[in-house]
């Protein structure tokens, strides 16, 4: 299903209260997200909806903020975050994260972005 090479090692547990996570890919390099919600499906999948913070002044003009949505899985005792390669599957979580915030925060999103 996955390959090693698409894993990133989180720093944080994922049911850790902390609002940002560093994640390292593997080429070293590190990006900070603030976390926006986190879900597990009844198939015991975990998926977690994060935006990435800006660490500079370039960062901040060109961060486009767009919620990226991620699948944690356990490895070795390791938390890791995963692209989800399966549309189907990345639409119909993205839509439960969408949902579960617009009722949190008390704004709607545009089905189109």
């Amino acid at each position: 299903m996955s390959k090693d090479k698409d894993l990133i090692e989180t720093e944080d547990d994922f049911f850790s209260e902390n609002d940002l996570i560093t994640v390292i890919d593997d080429d070293g390099r590190e990006y900070v997200f603030e976390e926006l919600d986190r879900i597990e499906l009844d198939n015991g999948k975990k998926y977690i909806a994060v935006v990435q913070v800006p660490q500079n002044d370039d960062e901040v003009l060109t961060n486009s903020n767009e919620m990226i949505v991620l699948e944690v899985i356990e490895k070795g005792g390791e938390n890791y975050l995963l692209n989800i390669e399966d549309e189907e599957t990345e639409d119909e979580v993205g839509k439960i994260f969408i949902e579960r915030l617009s009722e949190e925060y008390g704004f709607e999103f545009d089905e189109e972005e």
